[in-house]
């Protein structure tokens, strides 16, 4: 079967090659890939390869497509279901014609959303909602009006859609942008107020009437606003972020007692977790939001047709640093 990947961490690595079509087992899925997004992680994990490889690495964390065949403990899952998903980061990704993919990290796919919006959206979700929900412990179901939320990067592929979610859960939404077209696109997404993330972000939010805030995603490189970060989050309040902290100090936040909380979405499978299946449900969810329109996908740009130039001009459009929403290279 076709698959490609990287064998240095240069982008013009990017080769196509022939591998052998696996068999699942266990609770595994082998899926027909029909559609794959592009992610930051995607290009961080190539960046990190040091030495030149002999066998390609196949990235990409973000799939759409058929099963073909199930694992003899495979539960939920039937030859010929549509499903979506984000994948394993200790497995090869979805940039290959045929995925091995624990079914406990799937969903099926929406029923009314096209491929392109529906694959677009797996790991941002994932990453938004385990931000909100397990490390900010925000419980949708509270009357949450009181509570405010800064999402800094709020224009990026997770902040599009952790500004829906903090939205629907009722907290009062700050999300940062730098052009209009990012301001419209945040606010059309329910973010209540905008800040430019190129300005300072404490007046900004002090003219905004408010002087601290509950909550603060650092979803961008989080040292040019770490003064910021500290200032401007209330004591007792938290700071999540899935980016590193590489100049920054942790202990600047213990005066306030600030919880801090690290998130990657991959940790779940990359332990064996049983909180693995919580991905699914998620997915699940985020299947049903997508077709009743109660969540909107963030894809901004597609490629038509599963080819190694797609995925390179996909990646170096998400390498650039610039896109809004999502990338997406359909089969």
């Amino acid at each position: 079967m076709k698959a490609f990947g990287v064998i240095n961490d240069k982008i013009d690595s990017f080769v196509e090659f022939d591998k052998p079509k696996e068999t699942p087992t266990g609770r595994d899925l082998l899926v027909k890939i029909s559609g794959i997004a592009i992610n930051p992680v995607d290009i961080a994990t190539r960046k990190k390869i040091a030495d030149k490889l002999v066998d390609p690495k196949i990235l990409g964390y973000d799939g759409y497509g058929i099963v073909d065949a199930v694992g003899s403990e495979v539960k939920n899952f039937k030859i010929g279901d549509k499903v979506f998903f984000a994948g394993d980061y200790t497995r090869d990704g979805s940039y290959q014609e045929y995925e091995i993919i624990d079914e406990r990290i799937v969903a099926h796919a929406p029923k009314k959303t096209s491929i392109e919006k529906s694959v677009a959206m797996p790991l941002v979700t994932l990453t938004a909602s385990e931000l909100l929900f397990e490390k900010l412990q925000i419980n949708p179901a509270s009357d949450n009006r009181d509570k405010t939320i800064l999402i800094i990067n709020g224009a990026g592929g997770v902040g599009s859609i952790a500004t829906q979610l903090a939205h629907l859960s009722g907290l009062k939404v700050v999300a940062t942008a730098s052009t209009e077209e990012k301001v419209n696109w945040v606010k059309d997404l329910g973010a209540d107020l905008v800040v430019n993330h190129h300005h300072d972000l404490i007046k900004q939010v002090h003219d905004l009437g408010i002087k601290n805030i509950d909550y603060i995603l650092g979803l961008s490189n989080n040292d040019p606003h770490w003064d910021e970060i500290v200032e401007l989050i209330k004591p007792f309040g938290t700071f999540a972020t899935i980016t590193n902290l590489r100049e920054s100090q942790i202990e600047d936040l213990k005066q306030k007692s600030v919880n801090f909380a690290w998130e990657w979405m991959f940790t779940k499978a990359k332990f064996k977790l049983d909180s693995m299946s919580d991905q699914g449900a998620y997915l699940e969810k985020l299947a049903d939001g997508l077709d009743s329109g109660m969540i909107c996908s963030t894809v901004t740009k597609v490629f038509n047709g599963f080819n190694l130039e797609n995925i390179k001009k996909a990646t170096e459009l998400v390498e650039g640093g610039h896109m809004m929403g999502k990338v997406v290279v359909k089969v």
